[in-house]
C-alpha cells in the first residue's frame, strides 16, 4: 500500500512538472525556424532533409559539418524530417513552414523527459522530494534555458543532457546494487550522450563529485591514506568514461579545427580568453538571479573589460570557492553544488574560443543545476526550524517558479521568428553586428530589402570586415535593382575574401544579365575551382557558355 502511495505522489509531481513546463513552452510548435544556424543545421542540410537512412546515417558518423561531430544529434533531426513528412502525407496536417512544428516538439518533449528525469535522480540520490522537485522546477521554467529549448540547432544541449541524466541514474543504480548490467548501461548511455554534444565530457568529473555528496562514498575527513585509496578505486570505476570523453574531446577539437569555429590566439589572446571567462562565469550567476536583457548572442568584449570588473569576479570566485571547500562538512552539498557549476561550465567557458560570442544562455543547461541544488538544500537549512519559517520558505519557492514562468514564456516569445528574435538582441546588446546582420537577411527573405541595407550598414559600422554583411549589402542593393553598388559590393567581398563563392557566383548572374559574357563565365569557373561540386554555378556557367555560342 505504501508503495502505491509512494508511486502516485511521483506521478502527480511529474504531471505537474509537464504542466508548468508545457505552459511556457506549448508556443514553440507554431514558431518558424531561425536564419542563426537552423537554416545550416536542415534547411541548406541535403542529409537532413532526406531523412533517415543508411546513406545518412553514414553521413552523420563521419561528418565534421557545422564544426561539430555529434551523429546522434543529425539522426534526430532526420527523424523529425521523416515524421514531418510522414504526417503531412498521411494526416494533411499544417506542421510550420518547412514542417518547423515537428522539430520544435521534439525539443519540447526532451525538456519534458529531462526535467522528469531530474527529479528522479535528486530523488534517488536524496529522497527529498520537495526539494527535488524544486530543482526540477527551477531547470524547467528558468529564462536562461529558453535558448536550449526554443533553437533547434540546439537539440544537441536537450538530447545530451538526455543522456547525461541517464547515464547519472543507472550509476546511481550500480552504485546501490553493484552488477554488470548498470555498469554496463552508464557506459552506453555516456557514449550515445558524447554523440550528441561533446560538452559531455565533464559528467566523469561531476559523478566524483556525487561521491562526495549525496553518495557519501568518499570521506575526505578520513586519514590521507585512506582518501587516496577511495579515490583511486573511484576513479578507476569510471575509467571507460574518462576514455569516452578523451575520444569525445579529440574529435570534437578535429571537427571545430577543420570547420574553422575555434578562434585562434591572433583574435583571442590566452589573457583576453582568461579574462572574459572569469568575468562570465559571475554573469551567469548574476543572470540566474535576475534573468533580464537576454539575447541570442552576447558580442565577445576582446580587451575592452575593465580591470576592475576582470580582478573583482577573480576574487569573488575565488573567495565562494574556498569558502564552499572549508564548509563542505556542514553543508556539503554547497561545494558539490559549486563545483558541479564550475566544472561543467568549463569546456563552454571561452578557453578554447569557438564562435564569437562573450557568453552563451545554452552554456547554462547543465551547469545551473547545480546552482539549484545549493538553493534548495541550503535555503530551507539556514531558515529557522519553525512552521512558519518553513511556510515562508514553502511560498518564496512558488511565487518565484510562476515568476520565472513569466519570463521565460515572455522570453520564448523572441523565438517565434527571426526578426523577433534578432530584433531583441540589438535592443538589449551593444555593438552586435552578428545581430544587425541576421536581422538584414531576414529582412530580405521577406522582401523587405530597404530595410535590411539599414541593418546590413550598421552591421559593417561594428565590424568593418564582415565579408558576410557585406555580401548581403550587395544582394539587398541587388533585390532593389541597384546592379552597379550591387557589384561593387561583391568585388568588396571577393577581394577581402577570395573563396567566398557565393559572391563569385552572384556577380557572375548580374555581369551575364549585362551581357558581359566573358566576364561572367570566369566567375562561375572561379566558383567551381573553390568547390566543384556547386550545383548552382554548375547550372549558371552551362547558361552563360549556351548563350555565348548563339551569340556567336
Amino acid at each position: 500500500m505504501g508503495k502505491t502511495k509512494m508511486d502516485s505522489r511521483h506521478l502527480l509531481v511529474c504531471a505537474l512538472l509537464v504542466l508548468i513546463t508545457t505552459i511556457v513552452y506549448w508556443q514553440v510548435i507554431g514558431f518558424d525556424l531561425t536564419n542563426f544556424d537552423d537554416n545550416k543545421y536542415i534547411l541548406e542540410n541535403p542529409a537532413v532533409l532526406a531523412g533517415l537512412s543508411n546513406a545518412t546515417v553514414r553521413w552523420a558518423m563521419t561528418a565534421n559539418y557545422q564544426a561539430n561531430w555529434h551523429p546522434l544529434t543529425w539522426m534526430s533531426l532526420m527523424v523529425d524530417t521523416d515524421v514531418g513528412k510522414l504526417a503531412t502525407r498521411l494526416f494533411d496536417v499544417d506542421l510550420g513552414n518547412n514542417n518547423a512544428g515537428v522539430y520544435h516538439f521534439t525539443n519540447l518533449l526532451l525538456h519534458i523527459a529531462n526535467t522528469i528525469l531530474l527529479y528522479l535522480l535528486l530523488y534517488s540520490l536524496t529522497g527529498s522530494r520537495w526539494r527535488s522537485l524544486f530543482v526540477a522546477a527551477l531547470f524547467a521554467v528558468h529564462p536562461l534555458h529558453v535558448e536550449s529549448v526554443a533553437w533547434v540547432t540546439e537539440r544537441k544541449d536537450v538530447l545530451s543532457t538526455f543522456f547525461w541524466i541517464l547515464t547519472t541514474l543507472y550509476y546511481v543504480k550500480y552504485v546501490n546494487r553493484p552488477s554488470s548490467k548498470p555498469y554496463l548501461l552508464m557506459i552506453a548511455a555516456y557514449a550515445l550522450g558524447v554523440m550528441a554534444k561533446s560538452m559531455l565530457v565533464s559528467l566523469p568529473l561531476v559523478l566524483l563529485l556525487l561521491d562526495l555528496w549525496p553518495l557519501r562514498r568518499l570521506d575526505l575527513s578520513a586519514d590521507r591514506a585512506t582518501v587516496k585509496a577511495s579515490l583511486h578505486s573511484l576513479v578507476a570505476e569510471k575509467m571507460p568514461l574518462f576514455i569516452i570523453a578523451a575520444i569525445s574531446c579529440a574529435l570534437t577539437v578535429w571537427a571545430q579545427r577543420a570547420g574553422g569555429a575555434v578562434g585562434s590566439f591572433a583574435n583571442y589572446s590566452l589573457q583576453v580568453r582568461a579574462a572574459n571567462a572569469t568575468v562570465a562565469c559571475i554573469s551567469y550567476v548574476c543572470k540566474m538571479v535576475w534573468p533580464s536583457n537576454l539575447a541570442i548572442l552576447y558580442p565577445h568584449p576582446g580587451n575592452s573589460l575593465p580591470v576592475w570588473e576582470v580582478v573583482g569576479a577573480c576574487l569573488l570566485l575565488v573567495a565562494v570557492t574556498v569558502a564552499a571547500i572549508r564548509g563542505a562538512r556542514v553543508r556539503p552539498y554547497v561545494m558539490v553544488g559549486w563545483l558541479w557549476y564550475l566544472i561543467t561550465l568549463m569546456p563552454v567557458i571561452g578557453l578554447v574560443q569557438v564562435g564569437k560570442q562573450a557568453m552563451a544562455d545554452r552554456y547554462t543547461y547543465v551547469p545551473l543545476i547545480g546552482l539549484f541544488i545549493i538553493i534548495a538544500w541550503a535555503v530551507p537549512d539556514i531558515a529557522i526550524a519553525r512552521s512558519k519559517a518553513r511556510a515562508a520558505v514553502a511560498a518564496i519557492a512558488v511565487v518565484s517558479i510562476a515568476a520565472l514562468m513569466v519570463s521565460a514564456h515572455h522570453v520564448t516569445g523572441y523565438w517565434k521568428d527571426s526578426i523577433t528574435l534578432f530584433s531583441n538582441a540589438i535592443g538589449v546588446t551593444q555593438g552586435n553586428s552578428l545581430a544587425y546582420n541576421n536581422l538584414g537577411s531576414a529582412y530580405l527573405d521577406v522582401g523587405q530589402p530597404r530595410e535590411a541595407e539599414q541593418m546590413f550598414r550598421k552591421a559593417l559600422i561594428y565590424h568593418p570586415e564582415y565579408t558576410d554583411a557585406a555580401y548581403n549589402l550587395g544582394n539587398a542593393f541587388r533585390d532593389q535593382g541597384r546592379d552597379d553598388e550591387a557589384m561593387a559590393e561583391y568585388k568588396v567581398v571577393i577581394a577581402a575574401c577570395p573563396g567566398y563563392t557565393l559572391a563569385h557566383d552572384n556577380l557572375g548572374i548580374l555581369l551575364a544579365q549585362r551581357g558581359k559574357l566573358d566576364a561572367a563565365i570566369a566567375e562561375f569557373r572561379q566558383t567551381l575551382k573553390i568547390n566543384p561540386n556547386d550545383a548552382g554555378a554548375q547550372s549558371n556557367l552551362r547558361a552563360a557558355i549556351a548563350l555565348q555560342r548563339e551569340g556567336h
